[in-house]
């Protein structure tokens, strides 16, 4: 057994306490400098780059990456892969636990499928110009990896998680070396997408006298917003949030076991499977929250278990954690002979991300364009966090259905979107067909998108 004071023990602690504290610098740090507060950068992304700048100064005086000393247990990149990795379906079940208790009427109902259909092209346009880019890119960098921007919109559509998936199939299964590494910067450029497009935008608004910036202003939370009328107490034998936290717990065990079945049922999918956790662990959060439902329908269960406020605070809590472990988590040295074609790839997903969703938006959305664009532009750039950092900027009591949108749009995304998902498997073994799959792929999606001006105009004809 090791002793109490090896590094072994405290290797994983120190690294989990290194990750909130930067997290707490980082929050400081934008309270307190203006530059940063007006930037609208998450404290979560602050705080990665905090460490990650600690890395490169520490491997730049050593020659050893800092988080694979003993202090971290001799394995402390990989054990922040891992928090990666576990965090992001953690932090979905957490969401998906949640109850939405609002009517839905036909219109608001397109408005929703809409909102699905536009994430889904917008992964599918930034699929595309990543693989041209990376096919591009090949020809003229020998041995480049052609398929490599098909990890753009996993990391600028889907974020740290899912970037660190896709990356970690690319590096294992097809021999990309530094894919890791390669799709947490990606998702890394992504965030800083969302804060360089967004607040440009918010200020010609503001120029434009649409708006007044509220940045840095909180808002007091009402009690009912805490605690609902039928639900259990806050504190009694067991407190409220270890409920929850048992909930999301016992939904990923779940998981765990489904995918290991699946796994020994397709050898062949295992690492696809496993990569595929979040959305594993969300179907069976569901699936839990269903039962519960109706347990509580038939009076076998009296109270309210789930409570929408705490499952909120415990799934930012996951995603902060992602985000900082997925940024410390790069590799820069690895990444030296790649940096011009990430920052194109980087700065060709701000461009598409941002035309195509202003594009949808004032056409779709004419009601409330600019909230819709805001929400969309900041959630396929960063993650939802982000798109309603940057929707409360302009709607900041949430009165329009732009925040609805992004909540209920997972599931008609999340149809549309599992054929992308296995496409981009696809692409290592052929990217040019990938590419070309893409492209029709984007057509039939804004076919579907934009079919009430399309077959209208033609009736009219």
């Amino acid at each position: 057994m090791d002793n109490f004071w090896d590094y072994s023990v405290w290797g994983t602690f120190n690294l989990i306490a290194i990750l909130l504290l930067s997290l707490l610098v980082a929050y400081t740090l934008k309270r307190s400098v203006r530059f940063l507060q007006a930037s609208l950068i998450p404290a979560s992304v602050l705080g990665g780059v905090i460490l990650l700048i600690a890395a490169g100064i520490y491997r730049l005086i050593s020659g050893n990456t800092l988080f694979d000393t003993p202090f971290f247990g001799n394995s402390g990149t990989i054990r922040l892969e891992i928090i990666t990795y576990h965090t992001l379906a953690l932090g979905f079940i957490a969401t998906a636990f949640k109850s939405i208790h609002r009517s839905l009427t036909k219109k608001r109902l397109s408005e929703i499928f809409n909102t699905g259909v536009t994430t889904v092209s917008t992964y599918i346009l930034q699929g595309i110009f990543g693989l041209a880019i990376t096919i591009s890119a090949a020809l003229i960098i020998p041995g480049f990896f052609r398929a490599a921007g098909a990890l753009l919109p996993f990391g600028y559509g889907q974020g740290t998680g899912q970037a660190l998936n896709y990356g970690s199939i690319y590096e294992n299964d097809f021999g990309f070396i530094g894919g890791r590494s390669f799709g947490l910067t990606i998702a890394a450029l992504g965030f800083l997408s969302a804060c360089i497009g967004g607040v440009i935008y918010l200020n010609i608004l503001k120029r434009r006298g649409r708006i007044t910036l509220r940045i840095g202003e909180d808002k007091a939370i009402r009690s009912e917003e805490i605690q609902g009328s039928n639900e259990v107490p806050m504190q009694e034998s067991m407190d409220k949030i270890t409920i929850q936290v048992a909930f999301v717990a016992g939904a990923y065990f779940i998981t765990y076991f489904l995918m290991t079945l699946l796994g020994q049922l397709l050898p062949g999918m295992r690492s696809v499977i496993f990569g595929f956790n979040f959305l594993l662990g969300v179907l069976v959060a569901t699936m839990m929250k269903l039962l519960l439902n109706k347990l509580k329908k038939k009076q076998v269960v009296k109270k309210d278990y789930l409570n929408n406020f705490l499952l909120t605070r415990i799934s930012n809590f996951f995603f902060d954690i992602m985000v900082v472990a997925g940024i410390a988590a790069i590799r820069l040295h690895v990444l030296k002979q790649y940096w011009p074609v990430l920052l194109v790839l980087g700065a060709s997903g701000l461009a598409v991300t941002f035309l195509y969703n202003h594009f949808v938006a004032k056409r779709l959305f004419p009601d409330y364009k600019q909230e819709q664009f805001l929400m969309m532009y900041g959630m396929l750039t960063g993650t939802a966090s982000t798109g309603i950092i940057l929707l409360r900027e302009l709607d900041p009591s949430f009165s329009t259905p732009a925040s609805e949108n992004m909540v209920y749009q997972n599931i008609p995304a999340i149809v549309f979107g599992f054929p992308m998902m296995l496409l981009a498997l696809f692409a290592p073994n052929n990217p040019v067909l990938t590419l070309i799959i893409s492209a029709a792929f984007f057509l039939v999606m804004n076919l579907i998108l934009f079919r009430s001006r399309i077959f209208r105009k033609r009736a009219q004809r």
